[in-house]
């Protein structure tokens, strides 16, 4: 079983565009997430997939700099992009990764990943409910099943959410959920705005070490912390 880990990521955010690549404390934003994800020990190798289209000749050129492999498709039709990037690395299992989640736990990449290998499904997920924040969300799709399901998306907005048609027909796909135990679900640990970007890059200048080295428990526990040091 050959499991790749695909990041989508594009410059024409709607909210706040540039975002991937914006300077967050000191860094580009996606290479938090690319640095996470080198620690993830069942992925065979990790692809950042963007768009042809100009605007995301930045993220291409992030790529070629700092030697991370980038496949290129349709900025509509993302899961026609994953799937032409799952055939051209000859992938079974893509974990899809969103490019706004600097602080994703690697483990449970790993975690997810494992049970893909143990189960017989063709998506294993932990947003179905949703028991983890928002910018730690894992899917791992059978690219089988991501094959049968495109043929069968006649909405544009199933292409674009690429697993939204399969949550949409639970009956015709083998789906299984991991919890965190939590109510964590209304957490958010992902940059979707200006004010999420600012939060999370004052949450990592608090940290004494690099985001990678902290569970998703952790970083939950950081952010409890806030309003006490408010006072």
């Amino acid at each position: 079983m050959t499991i790749g880990a695909i990041v989508q990521a594009r410059m024409s955010s709607e909210r706040l565009p540039g975002k991937v690549l914006m300077p967050l404390a000191g860094k580009p934003m996606l290479q938090y997430l690319l640095e996470s994800l080198q620690h993830a020990k069942a992925v065979d190798r990790v692809i950042l997939a963007t768009s042809d289209r100009i605007e995301d000749d930045a993220v291409a050129c992030f790529c070629e700099e700092s030697g991370h492999t980038c496949f290129r498709g349709d900025l509509k039709d993302v899961a026609g992009r994953l799937l032409e990037a799952a055939g051209a690395y000859s992938l079974d299992f893509i974990v899809r990764i969103s490019g706004d989640s600097p602080l994703l736990d690697w483990r449970l990449v790993d975690r997810a990943a494992a049970l893909a290998a143990d189960h017989s499904v063709d998506l294993v997920t932990n947003v179905f409910p949703r028991s983890f924040p928002k910018g730690q969300s894992v899917e791992v799709i059978s690219v089988k099943a991501l094959r049968r399901a495109h043929e069968l998306m006649t909405h544009t907005d199933d292409k674009e959410h690429v697993t939204r048609y399969l949550y949409n027909h639970p009956t015709q796909f083998r789906i299984l959920n991991f919890d965190s135990g939590e109510r964590w679900g209304d957490l958010t640990l992902c940059v979707d705005t200006a004010e999420d970007f600012n939060r999370l890059e004052a949450l990592i200048k608090r940290l004494d070490g690099p985001p990678w080295q902290y569970s998703v428990e952790e970083l939950v526990a950081l952010v409890a912390e806030e309003p006490a040091r408010a006072l």
